[in-house]
């Protein structure tokens, strides 16, 4: 799937125009914020690293990435565009720890 027709396919359950971007914000960071802390037990707590709730909350992150982007007039491809631009000019080589 491109990140366009999944930023369009996602904003269908947008709900709400007021204060939009808020809430989106807020939510991006409470849903990292879970993914976060499914590692945090893995690294720290020796618990299972759930594949499955990984991918639904990397899943909700990138929902709510999306529709900042598309509150912005902001084609999601180009988001994904512009930051492989970016690493491919701060690591032309790829990254080596050695550099």
């Amino acid at each position: 799937m491109e990140f366009n027709e999944y930023q369009e396919k996602a904003n269908r359950t947008l709900y709400g125009n007021e204060q939009v971007l808020t809430n989106c914000a807020l939510g991006l960071a409470g849903e990292a914020g879970q993914l976060i802390y499914l590692i945090k037990d893995y690294t720290f707590k020796g618990k299972e690293l759930d594949r499955d709730k990984m991918i639904h909350e990397m899943g909700d992150v990138l929902w709510y990435l999306s529709q900042i982007a598309q509150w912005a007039d902001i084609p999601f491809d180009e988001v994904a565009k512009n930051n492989i631009e970016t690493l491919n000019k701060r690591y032309p080589d790829g990254y080596s720890p050695a550099k």
